[in-house]
């Protein structure tokens, strides 16, 4: 018996598990062998405050303190590429994130390897930051087990019910009971709401490939920015040594265990090696995770609109990591029924009941 049960060992399930176990008994289900296997497992693991709808970036900019103080970021920046007739495309991205436009000279001593020949426009945010996604996701569990809760791995749920204000969740051939359920189950949480008995809201995976080729040249990337194709078409970011490249994709698929596909990767890295001057030759790994969007692509966080006892914490896309402190206090003031120090715009913005 416990007090609240969260379905999903992610970033999303444990960051509210943790904020929580503060003032409740929670026991986390995740249906892998491991914390964080899917879609946190896969992050490219970096704060942008200007990235994602308004309500996302209040959820960034409310979480950055906390991730700072707790030792979870580095250096990184965040620099935007440009072809000459990809002009219009550029402004309107460097609008959107806040870079400032630098020269080319200066954009090449970021990056080595940009070509001098195709290079038009570069722009440049110093404030883009790794995320110590691994430790974060640790930490989440620890908090949730000092506080006296549990985290069940291998606890795939087969079946839920609720009656006579109580939940029951079934995995394999053991139930667990809780008066409250969160939903935090990734790619799968509208079937996880249907198995519940709930409306689903529409949130749908989409793939997000990415593949580990060697540093480029035999340079030293450790200090080179995450770099970006406008629009978003793709984008590079060093890695232990090595640099990885992603075709930036968003391929609506059903929930799964993701894998790139192989023509996709292809065409990522053809839109990468336009920019650069060194080939890629080979692939040092790949692989692909499942982003969840909402309709709207923002957050949603807080009590169905119909069933109290079903609580939502999904649609994080690829905004987890860097909204996983703030959303988090939200859901479990909501749940504890305390104030937020969120405006009450925001609160309406990311919470289920907007699906009415």
């Amino acid at each position: 018996m416990t007090d609240i049960l969260v379905i999903g060992g992610g970033v999303a399930g444990l960051s509210a598990a943790a904020a929580l176990s503060e003032a409740a008994h929670v026991t986390v289900l995740e249906a892998e062998a491991s914390i964080g296997y899917h879609a946190s497992g896969r992050s490219a693991a970096l704060i942008e405050q200007n990235y994602g709808a308004p309500s996302v970036q209040v959820l960034n900019r409310a979480s950055v303190d906390t991730l700072s103080g707790g030792g979870y970021l580095s250096p990184r920046g965040l620099m935007i590429v440009a072809q000459a007739h990809e002009r219009e495309a550029y402004e309107s991205d460097i609008a959107t994130l806040g870079t400032t436009p630098i020269d080319l000279a200066e954009a090449r001593d970021f990056v080595p390897v940009l070509d001098p020949e195709k290079l038009a426009f570069a722009a440049y945010h110093a404030d883009a930051q790794d995320i110590d996604t691994d430790r974060m996701l640790q930490d989440f569990a620890r908090t949730v087990r000092r506080n006296g809760g549990t985290v069940e791995t291998g606890c795939r749920v087969d079946s839920m019910r609720f009656h006579q204000g109580m939940w029951t969740a079934r995995c394999g051939d053991r139930d667990f009971h809780a008066a409250m359920l969160v939903n935090a189950a990734g790619a799968w949480a509208d079937q996880m709401a249907e198995l519940a008995g709930i409306a689903p809201l529409g949130i749908i995976p989409h793939r997000r490939s990415m593949a580990r080729i060697p540093a480029p040249g035999g340079h030293e990337v450790r200090n080179w920015p995450m770099f970006f194709g406008v629009g978003e078409s793709w984008y590079a970011k060093p890695d232990a040594g090595f640099l990885l490249v992603s075709p930036a994709d968003e391929d609506p698929v059903e929930p799964h265990d993701a894998w790139a596909e192989d023509m996709t990767l292809a065409q990522g890295l053809a839109l990468y090696e336009e920019m650069v001057t060194e080939p890629v030759t080979r692939l040092q790994s790949s692989w692909a995770g499942l982003r969840s969007f909402a309709p709207d692509r923002t957050l949603v966080l807080g009590r169905d609109a119909v069933q109290p006892a079903f609580v939502w914490c999904a649609g994080q896309g690829g905004y987890g990591f860097q909204t996983a402190p703030a959303a988090a206090q939200l859901l479990a003031d909501e749940v504890l029924g305390r104030p937020t120090a969120l405006d009450p715009e925001i609160v309406a913005a990311l919470s289920p009941r907007r699906f009415q």
